[in-house]
């Protein structure tokens, strides 16, 4: 049998969590040029990770589903568009639907998802990280979709950025908006922003 290759990029944290070891000894690696990576003008070490990919049968179609939470990360969408359609030519899929939708995860109203979550020609469906799908209960959804005879396929483990941020300030702008009116709950949600991306961008430093 042909073994396929399929190469990704991971951000080192991501590769991390992939490879089952800590941060600090993924970083160890990269500094001692152990690893195919390389590093982006912000900073941001990237790993590209090769894997052999045995093409596996799939019941029903297969469908792609991307999410960002907000329309000025659009040209994020694309690139996971992209990551994604690289990923299911390598496995020898046949593509029937790609799904591109902007929404938070937080979000349980996003007609897109429901489509192909209802749609039982779908038999595979296809997401980057399990918070593409929904923040929390991704498991239920695989669990429901198995009974169903179909299957939910993650490319990589899930891992915290600035979106999940940015779910953390609309929970907290939601309750603040009950608690102080909506008004004052935009600025106390912007300042709580700010503090939390400091904390990440500080979390990633240490």
């Amino acid at each position: 049998m042909r073994i396929m290759w399929y190469a990704i990029d991971m951000k080192l944290s991501q590769y991390a969590k992939h490879a089952g070891v800590t941060y600090k000894t993924a970083w160890r690696w990269w500094k001692q040029g152990q690893l195919d990576a390389y590093q982006t003008p912000t900073g941001t070490v990237i790993v590209i990770v090769r894997e052999p990919v045995l093409p596996l049968p799939t019941p029903g179609r297969v469908a792609l589903y991307a999410r960002v939470s907000s329309a000025d990360q659009k040209a994020d969408l694309d690139r996971q568009m992209q990551r994604l359609r690289a990923y299911a030519a390598a496995k020898g899929y046949a593509v029937a639907k790609e799904v591109s939708e902007m929404a938070s995860g937080l979000n349980d109203h996003r007609p897109q998802l429901s489509k192909l979550l209802t749609d039982p020609t779908i038999g595979t469906l296809v997401v980057e990280h399990r918070d593409r799908l929904t923040r929390f209960g991704s498991e239920y959804i695989r669990q429901l979709l198995d009974t169903q005879g179909r299957h939910l396929e993650v490319l990589l483990p899930a891992d915290t950025d600035d979106e999940l941020v940015d779910d953390f300030v609309a929970v907290l702008t939601s309750l603040a908006a009950r608690i102080y009116g909506r008004r004052n709950a935009q600025r106390r949600a912007a300042h709580i922003q700010a503090c939390v991306k400091r904390c990440v961008e500080q979390a990633g430093e240490a």
